[in-house]
């Protein structure tokens, strides 16, 4: 049985009370992006008499998890191929044409040519977005930083030193930003593994992905960090 986020559905898996609580729990799971399972009994305020239990497995189908990169400079380019192959669709948009060009970034699914100011004019985020900022200047960054913590961005991610996140946060403060907000920004970003040319970066960038991906929750199908069930 296919259940759509409305609570709608196609195909069935009996009607009744048991129906009516599996897509309850369906809707549920696609809400949290977590599989679930339900066990039941099959009483009679579930319209049976005969006894017995059902054990139904909820998979929610998710879309695969987008990773926008603002800044084709070096670290951009390596951050491209990595995440591609760690299962992202790659967006990557620079405000210079000779950068942002497709054929130096083959593993994006699309690359943007854009302003600072409007970054977020033409591409899309939402709760299944991942931003890694890595402009060429600092100015440049807190621009875009602003716009991505008015999106509900899973991820939020700026390349830098902990003297830049004082500057940042400095920054987004006299914007209006609360502390709350502000602290959705990692920086620096990526796990600290020593990491100094742009593909070590990139690496470590990646790895702190897929450790929100898989431990914050599901984003594709076959792949679940959520551990309870119902019953």
């Amino acid at each position: 049985m296919l259940v759509y986020p409305d609570g709608s559905i196609e195909g069935t898996i009996g009607g009744g009370h048991l129906e009516a609580e599996v897509i309850q729990a369906a809707r549920t799971a696609i809400d949290e992006r977590c599989s679930r399972t339900l066990n039941i009994e099959l009483t009679e305020s579930y319209g049976h008499t005969c006894g017995g239990r059902a054990f139904v497995y909820i998979e929610p189908i998710l879309a695969e998890p987008r990773l926008v990169i603002f800044g084709a400079g070096h670290v951009g380019r390596a951050l491209s191929r990595l995440g591609r192959l760690a299962g992202f669709r790659v967006i990557i948009g620079d405000d210079r044409p000779e950068f942002a060009d497709r054929e130096k970034l083959p593993d994006a699914g699309r690359v943007v040519i854009l302003t600072w100011k409007d970054a977020l004019s033409d591409i899309p985020v939402d709760d299944n977005t991942y931003v890694v900022i890595a402009t060429r200047g600092h100015a440049h960054d807190f621009q875009v930083a602003a716009r991505v913590l008015e999106t509900p961005a899973r991820y939020v991610g700026l390349v830098g030193s902990k003297k830049k996140r004082t500057a940042l946060a400095d920054f987004l403060k006299k914007e209006n930003f609360s502390e709350a907000q502000i602290n959705r920004i990692i920086t620096p970003v990526g796990l600290s593994i020593g990491s100094v040319t742009p593909e070590e970066i990139a690496v470590s960038i990646v790895a702190q992905l897929i450790e929100y991906r898989r431990l914050h929750g599901p984003v594709s199908v076959g792949h679940s960090a959520c551990s309870g069930s119902l019953s």
